[in-house]
């Protein structure tokens, strides 16, 4: 039977991102991957790396309300039950979890199994499920030398591997930085999530009205935005005379970035490592009220290093957003310098180096007899 390892992850981009560039690194070296994810998931079931996809009932701490919090458990308890049968049919070698509260039921499921687990984080602090579980897994893999909220007794399961980033970004990753001389266009790519999409097309098009005329004629704007905002950001940009390309999603991201002379964007861990490896300049605006402030302490990061510069969205208007495009776009020996430093700050080999700590995890385990077929009706995806 071939060797087989168990990734789970929540639903959303930013987990389900550095799973799947694992997937990839994994299947390279002949291991197969299975993954378990929440109902979110299968929007990326037909394209993610796996052998088979399984889904289990997740929910979040959302209320402190004893009803809240009891349907909470009552999910988490049913999708514990769910991940224990599943993984007692599959057998995996190792299961790695990627954070997100989706990620409790079956980490919890592996150690009742007795299968070797282990977490990664790709953010610059410790998130709460993931420090839930800090104290209940084999190894932790990190994305940065130093993790807030990271325990320090936990240091000797702790490898900084590095955030994985997929094989669309890995292929850019020797592109040159072209800079923009004065007297030709300039590249600039606008994204983020649902929220970001939103902000942005609030902010960015006001801002780039009140630049100089000579400045917006050079512009060349990739902008990310929600469907029903598309219209109204388009005449926006056509009134004030800035060439715009607008979609609601960019399927060739990584392409656009690689393209781009600066990207505005949230600073979300897979973005993060994205710019850092392909080494694109960048003015992060950390999603405000999350959790830990994750956003912000990615964002910091880059920002220390001279790769990016951080600007909270609470001191964000269209003059200073218009004020530090025309200091950047009229000094491009400063966009070289954080191009540079961006692409210092990447970790094109995260995805082997998590891989090499899964297998020696694998090592660690083998199961007494052959694993079953798995049921049918736990198979998203085969």
């Amino acid at each position: 039977m071939e060797p087989a390892a168990m990734l789970a992850a929540g639903g959303t981009a930013g987990h389900l991102f550095p799973a799947f560039a694992l997937a990839q690194e994994l299947a390279r070296r002949g291991i197969a991957v299975d993954l378990m994810t929440d109902l979110r998931g299968d929007r990326y079931g037909a394209s993610f790396p796996a052998r088979d996809t399984y889904q289990v009932p997740a929910a979040t701490f959302t209320g402190r309300s004893p009803v809240a919090v009891a349907r909470t458990l009552m999910t988490l308890g049913r999708g514990l039950a769910r991940a224990h049968a599943i993984l007692g049919r599959t057998r995996p070698a190792a299961i790695i979890g990627f954070g997100g509260y989706p990620t409790l039921p079956p980490l919890i499921a592996s150690r009742l199994r007795r299968i070797p687990t282990a977490l990664h984080e790709q953010n610059a602090v410790l998130g709460r499920a993931n420090r839930l579980l800090s104290r209940r897994v084999s190894a932790i893999a990190t994305s940065f030398p130093t993790t807030h909220l990271l325990d320090a007794s936990l240091a000797r399961k702790v490898t900084c591997t590095g955030n994985p980033v997929r094989d669309a970004v890995l292929s850019l990753a020797a592109s040159p930085y072209r800079p923009s001389p004065p007297d030709e266009p300039f590249r600039l790519l606008v994204f983020g999530g649902s929220q970001g999409a939103r902000f942005f097309s609030q902010a960015v098009p006001p801002a780039l009205a009140i630049l100089p005329a000579a400045l917006k004629s050079r512009l060349r704007v990739m902008q990310q935005c929600r469907a029903e905002d598309l219209d109204r950001v388009r005449r926006t940009y056509a009134d004030t005379g800035v060439a715009a390309e607008l979609a609601a999603f960019f399927d060739n991201l990584p392409e656009r970035m690689a393209s781009a002379q600066l990207v505005i964007a949230r600073a979300g861990a897979s973005s993060v490592a994205e710019l850092s490896v392909i080494g694109r300049p960048s003015i992060l605006v950390p999603l405000p009220h999350a959790l830990d402030n994750d956003q912000l302490q990615n964002a910091t990061r880059l920002a220390q290093a001279g790769a990016a510069w951080c600007i909270e969205q609470k001191d964000l208007d269209p003059a200073r957003l218009a004020g530090v495009l025309a200091q950047l776009l009229n000094t491009p020996d400063r966009l070289i310098e954080a191009a540079a430093a961006a692409k210092a700050q990447g970790r094109p080999d995260a995805a082997a180096r998590l891989a090499d700590l899964v297998e020696a995890l694998m090592q660690r385990r083998s199961w007494p007899a052959q694993a079953r077929a798995p049921a049918a009706a736990d198979v998203v995806r085969r």
